[in-house]
């Protein structure tokens, strides 16, 4: 998905930026994701000043393993969208670190989409908020059921001495 930096930086009015973007990088790059549909891309490029931004929004719809029990959990992100870019060649005026410079008239925007998105993907995606997980001994999905598995833990460095006060009779 690229832009001409220049062209839009001298426009006044508004033009939108719409694509669906291929996600298959993503069960690469995070394997807790499922499956994923395209990123759906609704920005607007417009020019202010000599610099142009580029605003809205990015969507994906994705499925994800709760972190916890490892059930398929729906998500949907939306994430809000807005870089700021100046040509090099334009006048240098105040520097402002959020602005990219571009040395050159194209600019690929689907890297920094890609970013954007994978920064906005859930840490430790959950089912639900009180998940249970899964069993640490036979490995049962304890939103399920009960699997009846001793849940008193022991120190196992000080599971000798459990013996030791046990009642002899």
């Amino acid at each position: 998905m690229e832009i001409h930096v220049q062209e839009l930086a001298t426009k006044a009015s508004r033009t939108p930026l719409t694509a669906d973007l291929n996600t298959d990088w993503l069960q690469e790059v995070r394997k807790d994701v499922l499956k994923s549909g395209p990123i759906k891309v609704a920005l607007e490029g417009y020019g202010q000043a000599g610099i142009l931004h580029i605003e809205g929004e990015l969507s994906l719809d994705l499925e994800m393993s709760c972190s916890r029990c490892l059930e398929p959990v729906h998500e949907t992100i939306v994430v809000p969208f807005h870089e700021r870019f100046k040509p090099a060649s334009a006048k240098h005026g105040a520097e402002d670190e959020e602005i990219i410079v571009v040395e050159e008239d194209k600019v690929d925007l689907e890297p920094i989409i890609e970013e954007t998105m994978l920064l906005a993907l859930p840490f430790t995606p959950m089912c639900k908020e009180d998940c249970k997980g899964l069993c640490h001994s036979c490995g049962a999905n304890l939103n399920e059921s009960a699997c009846g598995c001793p849940t008193e833990r022991i120190d196992p460095r000080l599971a000798a001495l459990k013996d030791l006060f046990k009642d002899n009779k």
